[in-house]
């Protein structure tokens, strides 16, 4: 009997194990797992609710969320993306339901259900899956020979092989001396470290809309900002973090960080304000939908007194509070990972992929799906969705002509 192996027993792993096993009945599928359990990632994802995908349909939109990957993902998601996704998980009992923000989970509002769905359908299909199995080494074939994979205790024979084992530095060493060019892999979607006291004392407001721009990398995005107890977070945040992942790395996450608290507020306003509210007091009436307390922050950055009406600030102090409102200035001193979602920028070079189905371009019958490619995504269930869109179509292909 011929075999498939998938090495990588993870969300990627899985959904190509699975599309194998429906094509190929006669073929006996093995999933090989480093850790002692499986889907370890699909168990965390989203605070424990797994968020499964995104709720963008439209394949050009979608690849917009992904700073590296979005070239080479156009193709692929028009033929399985989060339509297809939901589809697929639905028709296997599995309903989805949207938030507010896009973000697609299952109705139950646990990621048990789609560990145990993925689970059932590899037992339905009778996958094998290898637990605690550490992989040595790969002898890629050149010819219809099956590839061979070492591991501590034993070798499986891989007439077909998935490679999809994420962030793991020990395949991409493999991989590397086998021709692969690994891309080198740096942390992607952190949190902000900023040594501020008065910033931290913060810690739980959030700004529903704001903008943040790193100048030294010329990065700009926008969207809800929390402030935490070591710096910042949100969206925003965590935006940048991803478009940034390359070159904040390279200046060790030291660079400045300008936040633009209020984004609609233009020039006109700031005088309609200091007009209307001449006689009250400026740090007593908080104003552009800021909270009492970040209001106070700013204020006491800029050197207003409790006691200062809008008529007695000086040219300058208004000056230096529309900037703190405006171009707010903070040091960045250092990064901190996003809860347990861990994703890193880096990996096997997009060049060196088939993305008609994610085949390798260099050893026929060996394909790649997952984070050990050079793709990866802001949070929202982006990152997932291109772990079922590569494992989808690695998994329905027929790469060699004995399957």
């Amino acid at each position: 009997m011929r075999q498939i192996v998938v090495i990588g027993g993870g969300a990627a792993g899985f959904f190509g194990a699975i599309r194998f096993a429906e094509n190929n009945p006669d073929a006996q599928v093995i999933i090989i797992e480093q850790s002692k359990d499986v889907l370890g990632k699909v168990r965390v994802s989203g605070g424990g609710r797994c968020n499964v995908t995104h709720a963008c349909f439209d394949p050009a939109e979608l690849c917009k969320y992904y700073p590296r990957g979005h070239k080479e993902l156009r193709g692929p998601f028009h033929t399985f993306g989060p339509k297809e996704t939901v589809q697929w998980f639905e028709s296997r009992g599995v309903k989805l339901k949207t938030e507010a923000d896009g973000r697609m989970f299952p109705v139950t509002d646990s990621s048990e259900t789609i560990v145990n769905c993925l689970v059932n359908q590899a037992r339905k299909l009778n996958i094998s899956i290898f637990k605690g199995i550490k992989v040595l080494d790969i002898a890629f074939s050149s010819d219809d020979s099956p590839h061979l994979v070492i591991c501590e205790h034993q070798n499986f024979n891989a007439d077909c092989l998935l490679i999809a084992t994420g962030s793991s530095p020990s395949m991409w060493k493999i991989l590397a001396k086998k021709g692969y060019h690994i891309i080198d892999p740096v942390p992607s979607l952190f949190t902000f470290n900023i040594r501020d006291a008065g910033l931290h004392a913060l810690a739980g407001i959030s700004v529903a809309s704001a903008e943040v721009f790193i100048p030294q990398c010329n990065i700009k995005t926008s969207g809800p900002i929390l402030i935490t107890h070591w710096g910042l977070s949100g969206p925003a945040i965590l935006k940048s973090s991803a478009w940034g992942a390359v070159p904040l790395h390279s200046i060790d996450y030291q660079f400045e960080l300008l936040v633009d608290w209020a984004p609609d507020a233009d020039e006109p306003i700031f005088k309609n304000i200091r007009t209307e509210h001449s006689r009250k007091k400026v740090i007593s009436h908080p104003l552009l939908g800021l909270s009492g307390r970040l209001w106070g922050y700013l204020c006491d950055r800029t050197g207003v007194a409790s006691s200062t009406n809008w008529a007695d600030m000086s040219k300058t102090q208004e000056r230096l509070l529309i900037q703190n409102i405006k171009k707010c200035c903070f040091k960045v001193s250092g990064k901190s990972t996003f809860k347990e979602e861990f994703v890193t920028a880096g990996g096997v070079d997009l060049k060196q992929i088939n993305f008609k189905n994610f085949g390798s371009k260099l050893h026929p019958g060996v394909f790649f799906a997952g984070e050990v490619l050079n793709i990866d995504a802001l949070t929202g269930g982006f990152n997932f969705q291109a772990a079922w869109t590569g494992g989808y179509l690695a998994g329905g292909t027929h790469p060699r002509p004995f399957l």
